[in-house]
């Protein structure tokens, strides 16, 4: 059994793969406890594997996004390859880097969080980022090109901090680009879900 938030299907809201049509599996439970998450850990129900699987695959997306919380937690290869198996979609997930990450996942999105309020200071340790996502709340972002988990390859993506407060809200995502211009290593993440407000 699996300690599921929800299983919905909507657009991919950042990213790489923003406007992919996507399965998001949540999962219960993190590691962090970041003071902007905008995720409620608590609830959830327990599900097997079956009842996973059959409900992500009544849905037409090629992707299924394993998300939560942190999905590290609940996870592992012989998972992954039976949601493929069971479904014939692709596998991706979204991280926080803190654990390694199945190597049968199809595309990795690491968000690490180091140096944040609730973050900690855990050291990355996924193998890989296919793209990595930063939350950006003012903070030196150098040191992000030399994680672990950066190679050539990686996507770059900075993203604005989301804040209830519209002024604080517009002046991250005034800065964040900024910052984005100046640096063109990177590239601007928003996120499209909020401002079509769909899940």
């Amino acid at each position: 059994m699996r300690r599921i938030k929800e299983i919905f299907y909507s657009l991919q809201g950042e990213g790489a793969h923003t406007g992919v049509p996507s399965v998001f599996i949540r999962f219960c439970g993190c590691n962090l406890r970041c003071s902007f998450c905008d995720t409620d850990h608590s609830g959830g129900v327990d599900m097997t594997d079956e009842e996973i699987a059959t409900e992500a695959a009544s849905y037409p997306a090629e992707w299924i996004i394993l998300t939560g919380g942190e999905p590290t937690l609940s996870i592992d290869d012989e998972f992954v390859s039976f949601l493929k198996e069971k479904t014939g979609k692709r596998i991706a997930i979204e991280t926080n880097g803190t654990n390694p990450v199945p190597e049968s996942v199809d595309w990795v999105t690491v968000s690490p969080k180091n140096g944040f309020p609730g973050g900690g200071d855990n050291p990355i340790r996924a193998a890989r980022a296919d793209e990595l996502k930063v939350v950006e709340v003012g903070q030196d972002l150098e040191g992000y090109f030399h994680l672990p988990c950066v190679d050539e390859a990686t996507r770059m993506y900075l993203q604005p901090c989301f804040l209830e407060d519209v002024g604080e809200c517009v002046a991250n995502r005034e800065r964040t680009i900024r910052r984005v211009l100046s640096d063109p290593r990177w590239t601007l993440s928003v996120q499209m879900h909020r401002f079509l407000d769909i899940p």
